[in-house]
């Protein structure tokens, strides 16, 4: 009788231990499955701004033009050297000079690139009333960027799920001016896009930006009050990230975080990665400042730079991590 009920107890036991293995088993299993969504939420892209490639073998300006192969080249390898990239967005005046010849060489040094890259027009790449217009400028990053596959110089793509990427073209091409406008029809276009995606974090790319980093009337967006009417409406996390006053300023309004990255060609010489983490009730966007690695260069173009302190922006402005909930 001893042995029976000794006997009893050992099943008893064993089956507490097994239910007991069971739920821990389950708990291992859902924080691997949570861990798991979590990364699979996360997205990394970089942003080069005002590239400025030229191949003049002198400097005339502020602008390092002699030294803009080395600085994208660096700015290039640098990216490279990141894990994970999802892609990468030139935001605007990759070339200097809107000439065909020194648009190729651009892109000869931006597909040496491991990642996807992307690029939206800026008032430098094109040539107003001449031969480099809008339309050849898309159809050549149509030949020769494989990712590239756009027949109109504003579009949009999903990088990732849960994400959406909307480039503008913002280029004033019927006179010459720094100014940029939006028009009618891509405005209606942004207000679609941007409804199709409420519950996606949003990540718009412009050359001029629809909130000024530094005031500049000759370098405004002159309908910028039409594009935030837009975007303000919407609720969801949202990113503007531009280029074009060659300054380092982040400002965050509500849902929207406007980045405003500066010029690779000068001072700070530097470029942008962005990590965002995806959450269920927030984004959090880690922005990351890279300056390229040549230091003699950068010393020659603070030296060259009129306000160098506004460029290169304050801490805040250059790396940081901000939040946006989710409503």
């Amino acid at each position: 009788m001893k042995k029976k009920r000794k006997k009893n107890k050992e099943t008893l036991l064993t089956k507490v231990l097994n239910g007991i293995s069971v739920i821990l088993l389950a708990c291992l299993m859902l924080w691997g499955l949570q861990v798991y969504c979590a990364s699979g939420n996360n997205l990394t892209f970089a942003q080069i701004s005002d590239a400025h490639y030229s191949s003049a073998k002198t400097n005339t300006s502020y602008r390092l033009l002699a030294e803009s192969g080395e600085l994208l080249q660096d700015a290039i390898n640098q990216v490279n050297e990141t894990p994970n990239v999802n892609f990468v967005m030139f935001t605007g005046d990759m070339i200097n000079t809107p000439y065909q010849k020194e648009l190729m060489s651009f892109i000869s040094y931006a597909n040496q690139l491991k990642y996807p890259w992307y690029a939206v027009l800026g008032n430098h790449d094109i040539c107003i009333g001449g031969y480099l217009s809008k339309t050849l400028y898309i159809n050549i990053l149509n030949s020769h960027n494989k990712n590239f596959c756009f027949s109109k110089p504003y579009y949009a793509f999903t990088p990732q799920k849960g994400y959406r990427a909307i480039s503008l073209d913002a280029v004033i091409d019927d006179r010459i001016t720094a100014n940029g406008q939006i028009d009618k029809e891509q405005l209606k276009w942004l207000d679609k896009e941007l409804s199709k995606h409420k519950k996606d974090v949003v990540l718009i790319f412009v050359h001029m930006p629809p909130v000024e980093p530094l005031h500049s009337s000759r370098h405004q967006l002159l309908n910028s009050d039409e594009v935030l009417k837009i975007i303000n409406k919407y609720k969801n996390p949202i990113g503007v990230f531009s280029g074009h006053y060659h300054t380092t300023k982040i400002t965050q309004v509500g849902n929207v975080l406007h980045v405003s990255t500066p010029s690779l060609v000068s001072y700070p010489n530097a470029f942008r990665i962005v990590r965002i983490n995806n959450q269920r009730n927030k984004v959090i966007f880690d922005i990351y400042f890279k300056e390229t690695r040549y230091k003699d260069v950068q010393t020659r173009a603070k030296m060259m730079a009129f306000g160098s302190g506004t460029y290169y922006g304050a801490e805040k402005d250059r790396s940081g991590t901000y939040i946006i909930e989710k409503k």
